[in-house]
């Protein structure tokens, strides 16, 4: 979700020194490992287990949407205000280094007030988590927002795609095998302190080695903040929630409306007000944040609608896994968090196998159907992970998904490169970092409530609707491709 409000300013040229040796590499990326290792353990497994405890079984899906919401949101808006920040700044340890030293600080003490918290009680305790978690996503995402500017601050242009595969190994596998073999057991074993304290030591290492980073100085004059574009998307942001919010109250209101409908009406409830979300969120964000003119490219609309509603689906698979294995399996919730900390791993893995392939079939095959063929791919896998009973068949689901992934991301953000107007890039992909988070958000909030209703079989089953709508709209992008 990363959004570049600004550029980078001149005369900071990336240092040889600094890719001099290969462990360089290592530390430039290190702060990326931290970052998908604390998501996968707050959002993947402590806050979906902790709102359980607090708000009981019946609502558990609606409140943890809730914070998924306000989380994803926040996550935005902090992740634009520290880039721009960072991008201006002139500290002596360098633009990035401050960033990720406070912000890591700050969330290894957040992370460690979780213990307390745990021993809360009902809706003062869900009220303290929920404030804890937004503290979080700043803290986070200032953290982030000075780590995703190392790499093109401090290696020389020769040398990014290095840089490139090295973050790409420390930001998804290493991660996830620490998260699967290690913390989630400890989770599921009942020992969440040890398993919050393990976390914090692994996300303060891998800040000290990003401190290892030499930046260097910046000595062109600091140039006045451009405001603009993040107060634009504040006020995007701002009208993307409004709908979800409103839309989310209305299936609230349909629900007692309906009670004794079938699932099947449920779902198709859930799937049209997602896709309302997704349709309404897109345009209202296009004429707040761009020029009308930006209306007429129909291709890169159906573009984001596309990538708004796959990104529905593989957003929350992730963040409602707990509640689907327990459900599905009839496990209590600290047990099922093994299975559900097993699964991304495996996840994982096979986006990182499949990533090359999918790269090389994104540069010989049309990517508009690659794209519409990775919705489907993941609609095949949900149905694997919602139709059958066993714990294999949730591996193969779980692999399927992550060809899916790899494929999807490769081929649609090719897809977008060939659509945007190329002079205003920054404008069109910060617009696509909101389909990001929108997607989350809309997913959580109002799949929360239908799957408190109805079940998370049904939820799951939602997403892979979804699936299905993101390749119906790949299917609709015509376009004249570049010479």
């Amino acid at each position: 979700m990363a959004t570049d409000t600004q550029a980078r300013p001149a005369g900071n040229t990336p240092s040889e020194s600094a890719t001099k040796h290969w462990y360089q590499y290592i530390f430039i990326n290190a702060n990326w490992f931290a970052l998908t290792l604390r998501s996968q353990v707050l959002a993947g497994l402590v806050i979906p287990l902790l709102v359980q405890g607090f708000v009981g079984e019946a609502q558990k899906g609606s409140y943890y949407g809730t914070i998924r919401l306000w989380g994803l949101m926040v996550a935005l808006l902090m992740q634009a205000l520290f880039g721009l920040l960072s991008d201006h700044s002139r500290f002596r340890w360098g633009r990035r280094r401050p960033f990720i030293f406070l912000g890591a600080v700050l969330e290894a003490v957040i992370i460690l007030s979780i213990i307390w918290i745990a021993n809360l009680q009902g809706m003062t305790g869900y009220s303290v988590l929920f404030a804890a978690y937004l503290f979080a996503m700043i803290s986070s995402n200032m953290s982030q927002a000075g780590t995703q500017g190392l790499i093109p601050d401090v290696v020389p242009q020769a040398r990014r795609g290095i840089a490139s595969g090295v973050k790409m190994l420390m930001e998804v596998p290493l991660p996830l095998i620490l998260f699967g073999l290690v913390i989630a057991p400890m989770v599921s074993r009942g020992n969440l302190p040890t398993a919050l304290v393990v976390t914090v030591i692994a996300m303060l290492v891998c800040m000290g080695l990003a401190m290892l980073v030499r930046e260097k100085p910046v000595t062109t004059p600091r140039e006045p903040l451009n405001w603009k574009p993040f107060l634009s998307l504040v006020l995007m942001t701002a009208v993307f929630t409004g709908i979800i919010l409103g839309l989310g109250q209305i299936v609230k209101w349909l629900i007692p409306a309906l009670s004794g409908a079938s699932r099947f009406t449920f779902g198709a409830i859930g799937v049209t007000a997602m896709l309302i979300a997704v349709v309404a969120g897109i345009f209202a964000a296009l004429r707040v944040h761009l020029d009308k003119s930006v209306g007429k490219n129909r291709p890169f609309i159906w573009l984001v609608i596309s990538r708004l509603a796959a990104l529905v689906a593989i957003n929350n698979i992730s963040s409602f896994l707990l509640y689907f294995v327990q459900e599905k399996f009839d496990m209590p919730g600290a047990e099922a968090a093994g299975l559900a900390g097993r699964l991304p791993l495996v996840l994982g893995a096979f986006v990182i196998l499949f990533g090359l392939v999918a790269g090389w079939l994104a540069d010989r095959f049309d990517r508009r159907v690659l794209t519409a063929l990775s919705g489907v791919v993941g609609a095949v896998g949900v149905a694997v992970m919602v139709v059958f009973g066993t714990i294999p068949m949730m591996y193969v689901a779980a692999a399927i998904i992550g060809l899916a992934y790899a494929l999807f991301n490769v081929a649609s953000w090719a897809l977008g490169t060939e659509i945007i107007p190329q002079d205003r890039a920054g404008e069109f992909l910060g617009l696509q970092n909101l389909a990001g988070a929108g997607a989350g958000a809309i997913g959580a909030y109002i799949g929360g409530v239908i799957a408190d209703q109805s079940g998370y079989l049904l939820m799951m089953s939602m997403f892979g609707v979804m699936f299905l709508l993101a390749s119906v709209a790949a299917l609709n992008i015509r376009y004249r491709k570049p010479a």
